[in-house]
């Protein structure tokens, strides 16, 4: 006789990861930076170089953090907006609260970029409007809405289309001047027409990472992660076997990406196709182990560390806006690198550097403070 299982409401690994992946934006990795620059070795050295984006084609683990934030905030979409579904709620209505929240993302995002300024509102021509949660909400927003309206089969060609099209788009275009198909920062089609539409200053002046147009693999991210969420949360499969369905495919995902890195490169800057199925397969395989890990054996204490910087990671990013953590360090631990002395004193200080930061979090988890969207 077979059995029914209730759908979990909650993946306790989900907030973990999160968590894992937020911790190195908070600034872990400056370990690795401050370890290469203390001893000079050429592994620290290498390790750091991992924590530093490339200058235009490549792959390094730093670009991971962005892409496995946006395939994360997917497989929390049918726990999330699939639970709603199942309760009735009319997808109007859910389609209202996915736009809300993919344009306050967008609005959040260039206000990050604005900073500060007191009561001074700069001049359009000086602000970016493209940024990271500009980027997380649109391709969120897109992606959901694809969710909303098509089964998963529909998902799927929703995916490789996204691909597949942005593949072709810079393929058989380019910037005026330039051979079909260049993929340079000057001549590629995706930051031409970047530099065409969007207003304001893009990030490098001629080319802007989060650009408008290279939201669209980007949405390809997202459903990725929607596609993981659906197999955790509605599949009849044992976990250990999700699990190892995740790392199969996140195996296959790193094949195909690597296949098509022979003729349109892994490049963040222009997230390109093989980009998003570089980060995509990474993003799998780490879900596996943390799913397995977590939720399947249940060891969880170990999690907690990263579970409480996951559960507000919009608040942590937002927060150097209003809160110096660098003048707090030294306001309480400079005396600690004063004792150690160059060069380890600016390696020991990372970690009270991280430590307010997470004993922040820490103090607005136990008072249920969480910073939504």
């Amino acid at each position: 006789m077979a059995q029914t299982t209730t759908p979990p409401q909650r993946l306790y690994s989900l907030d973990a990861l999160r968590g894992f992946d937020m911790f190195w934006i908070m600034g872990g990795e400056m370990i690795f930076h401050k370890l290469a620059d203390a001893t000079h070795a050429p592994f620290w050295i290498a390790l750091g170089d991992q924590f530093e984006h490339p200058d235009w084609n490549g792959f390094h683990f730093y670009d991971l953090i962005f892409p496995l934030f946006l395939f994360i905030a997917g497989v929390a979409t049918p726990y999330s907006v699939g639970r709603e579904l199942e309760k009735g709620t009319p997808k109007k209505e859910l389609l209202l609260r996915v736009i809300r929240r993919g344009l306050t993302l967008v609005l959040l995002g260039i206000l990050y970029n604005i900073g500060p300024k007191g009561l001074r509102f700069p001049p359009v021509a000086e602000i970016r409007f493209c940024s990271v949660l500009g980027r997380i909400g649109l391709a969120y927003m897109f992606a959901n809405i694809i969710y909303l309206y098509t089964r998963q089969r529909g998902q799927w060609i929703w995916f490789g289309s996204l691909l597949i099209g942005y593949w072709l788009l810079l393929l058989f275009n380019s910037a005026p001047g330039f051979p079909h198909g260049d993929l340079t920062m000057q001549g590629n089609f995706a930051s031409y027409v970047d530099r065409l539409i969007v207003p304001g200053k893009l990030y490098l002046g001629i080319h802007d990472p989060e650009g408008l147009c290279s939201t669209i693999p980007a949405i390809g991210t997202g459903l990725l992660g929607i596609l993981a969420g659906q197999l955790l949360r509605n599949s009849p499969l044992s976990g250990a076997a999700k699990a190892g369905r995740l790392a199969i495919a996140g195996v296959i995902s790193l094949i195909l990406a690597l296949v098509w890195n022979t003729v349109f490169p892994i490049n963040k800057n222009l997230w390109t196709s093989s980009f998003v199925l570089n980060v995509g397969g990474i993003s799998l395989l780490l879900l596996a182990l943390f799913y397995y890990v977590i939720d399947v054996l249940e060891y969880r204490k170990w999690a907690f560390f990263f579970s409480v910087i996951g559960m507000n990671s919009i608040l942590i990013y937002l927060s150097p806006h209003f809160i110096n953590w660098k003048y707090m360090t030294d306001g309480f631990f400079l005396w600690i690198g004063q004792i150690i002395a160059s060069p380890w004193d600016a390696f020991v200080l990372v970690f009270p550097f991280l430590a307010l930061k997470w004993l922040f979090l820490y103090i607005c988890y136990k008072k249920k403070i969480f910073l939504r969207v």
